[in-house]
């Protein structure tokens, strides 16, 4: 308990400190919407049940939403912040505060699966590489869906290898538990094959399987995994009729037009018409538009195939890596943890390969069941019967504990050591890796505090409103660069894939302090 309570007072000074992150207003004021006109109009491209658990906490607030409701989601969100008389921070606080209580549950759902596996040291050592996450610790404090898809994805994974013992108890809370995940994020779509054929061998399992009953315990098990499916497509129906038990649904106007296999196999979905087209909306986002990415100090144009796992040895701290290749080193080698690799591992691997194809150059929150399936698997090296493998253990989970408090209160800036930590985060990554909006409210502490009565220029990579917090900035892009004197302020994203004006405006300024390790403030001769 004491690990979640530590976790718990990270995730919630977070929540407290940080601005709106670039995604988190569309989904708070598309929850908004859902609890005050029960239409599904808004954010289509993702399923209801994520913004519902935000609603939980956005229904304490009662916000005002206002009468006339703009076209586009990110001018709701803005207008919901900032323009209606809400107040954003507590908003958001209430808005943050379902997800973090829904970042603990699963860290109990850590514990419970690395414990069944290995026993109680290696549920100690699996909810501690949970619980000191840095990413997790980040995302799990926002109103945003990475980390409930994740888990729900996990929490399929862990009652499917307890159906094992008893497939009748948990084959269909197996069910509900992917059917959540793929009402949350429809990149959880991966997982469905992999959940199911899980399922159909923790019946063989449950069943002690002979040769010559092979075959009607498989068909057993492809009943159950059928079962699950039903159960799994009702929760998403469901997610959508407690929005609108109606389904009133209208097209968006500017509907992508997508063709070919994807298209024909999303229309063979036994899913609502909503779910359908925002999957639609999702590929033609990822055919239309090329994204600036960038990795290890270099600027790019699409998606770099390895972009994840590149990304992931930045984002992880040392002694989790090490963790991580151990466990998964000991559940292939000592033959009695060998029947979890396909409930650890392959769900990992699938979900990790299909996040690698897409054109998600954004950062690591793509990849966020990686450390909670691989804290999991990390639980096997307890099953190492020498009296060394417990000392290097231990010591590898105190050097995360470490590397994770120390970048506290910064944890969605975080790097590891080896490549400099949370301040040098900026010179290898970008985006939601670095800088995603969240540190409008400390600029404005820092401009206020050390440079008051200055002339400010701005290019701020956010969903914030400056003005709100008492920053009243110019663009810089908007003049000619002999004019831009005084302090130039920009967000380290922007700075990453900086071109033309911009980065000739950075090439002759002179950086004199950083905010939150994700602005850099620079003066202007």
């Amino acid at each position: 308990m004491a690990l979640l309570a530590q976790m718990a007072v990270a995730m919630v000074t977070t929540a407290l400190e940080q601005t709106p992150t670039t995604d988190e207003p569309v989904y708070v004021g598309t929850a908004t919407v859902y609890l005050k006109e029960h239409s599904l109009r808004y954010n289509p491209e993702h399923p209801p049940l994520g913004k519902l658990i935000i609603a939980t906490g956005v229904l304490i607030v009662e916000p005002r939403l206002g009468s006339e409701l703009p076209a586009h989601q990110s001018r709701l969100g803005r207008k919901l912040l900032y323009e209606t008389g809400n107040d954003p921070g507590h908003l958001m606080l209430w808005a943050r505060l379902p997800m973090i209580v829904l970042t603990l549950l699963f860290g109990l759902v850590v514990c419970a699966f690395a414990g069944d596996l290995t026993g109680r040291v290696g549920a100690l050592v699996a909810l501690a590489l949970y619980a000191f996450s840095p990413d997790v610790i980040a995302h799990g404090s926002l109103a945003t869906l990475d980390v409930p898809a994740a888990g729900f994805v996990l929490t399929s994974v862990w009652l499917t290898w307890r159906a094992r013992r008893r497939p009748g108890v948990y084959l269909p809370l197996a069910g509900a538990a992917l059917g959540a995940a793929l009402a949350t994020k429809m990149n959880t779509l991966p997982a469905v094959p992999v959940v199911l054929l899980l399922a159909v061998l923790s019946v063989l399992a449950a069943r002690h399987t002979a040769p010559r009953r092979l075959a009607r315990h498989l068909a057993l098990g492809l009943a159950w995994a059928a079962g699950m499916t039903l159960i799994a497509i009702s929760v998403v129906w469901a997610s959508y009729l407690v929005v609108d038990p109606r389904l009133h649904w209208t097209a968006p106007a500017d509907m992508p037009d997508v063709r070919g296999l994807r298209a024909l196999a999303v229309d063979w979905l036994p899913l609502p018409r909503e779910y359908r087209d925002g999957m639609l909306i999702q590929f033609g986002k990822e055919e239309a538009v090329v994204r600036a990415g960038f990795l290890y100090g270099r600027s790019y144009y699409g998606a770099l195939w390895y972009y994840l796992p590149a990304a992931l040895l930045v984002k992880t701290p040392l002694g989790m890596l090490a963790l991580w290749a151990a466990g998964a080193v000991a559940l292939c080698a000592i033959r009695p943890r060998r029947p979890a690799v396909p409930y650890v591992l392959l769900p990992t691997a699938v979900l990790l390969a299909s996040a690698m194809t897409g054109d998600r150059d954004l950062g690591v929150r793509y990849a966020i069941f990686v450390p909670l399936f691989l804290a999991v698997a990390a639980a096997a090296v307890t099953a190492v019967r020498r009296r060394w493998a417990y000392a290097v253990t231990a010591v590898l989970v105190a050097f995360v504990g470490v590397s994770s408090l120390s970048t506290y209160p910064y944890y969605l800036p975080y790097a590891n050591e080896a490549f400099g930590g949370p301040a040098k985060t900026h010179l290898w990554l970008h985006d939601s890796n670095v800088d995603w909006g969240q540190d409008l409210g400390r600029l404005a502490d820092r401009l206020r505090q050390r440079y008051p009565h200055e002339t400010v220029w701005l290019v701020y990579k956010g969903s914030g409103e400056p003005s709100y917090y008492g920053i009243h900035a110019s663009d810089p892009l908007t003049v000619s660069p002999d004019k831009v004197r005084g302090l130039l302020v920009v967000s380290d994203s922007a700075a990453a894939t900086a071109e033309g004006p911009l980065a000739a405006l950075i090439a002759s300024s002179r950086a004199v302090d950083e905010v939150g390790h994700s602005i850099t403030i620079y003066r202007r001769p």
